[in-house]
């Protein structure tokens, strides 16, 4: 099975839709929707994670987002950016608790 992806940016949100699998076939294509973004573009902006197509998701789709919230968590920098997972089915929102990830993310 393959996942995937669409992006919508609309002032200072992106949205990132996953359906079907997200996994390992789908990371360059996750990168390439932060792999142009600076300090500059990514200060105040807002990702936007919509799982609601997402039927499976493994350990790799959850480093994807690990580097995301990195590239966003810069000491002294990007104030109030985000990122945000939203419409999580239960079987995804228990995997992503049991990683400890509603503690780093929010997870709506």
């Amino acid at each position: 099975m393959s996942g995937t992806m669409s992006v919508l940016r609309f002032d200072k949100r992106t949205t990132i839709k996953i359906s079907g699998y997200f996994d390992y076939n789908l990371l360059t294509q996750f990168q390439d929707v932060y792999k142009d973004e600076t300090d500059d573009t990514v200060r105040g902006r807002c990702f936007i994670i919509d799982l609601s197509g997402t039927r499976y998701i493994d350990s790799s789709a959850l480093g994807m987002l690990n580097i995301l919230r990195t590239l966003i968590d810069i000491p002294g920098g990007n104030e109030g950016a985000s990122i945000e997972i939203v419409n999580t089915c239960p079987e995804i929102r228990k995997i992503l608790e049991t990683a400890n990830f509603d503690r780093i993310f929010k997870i709506i």
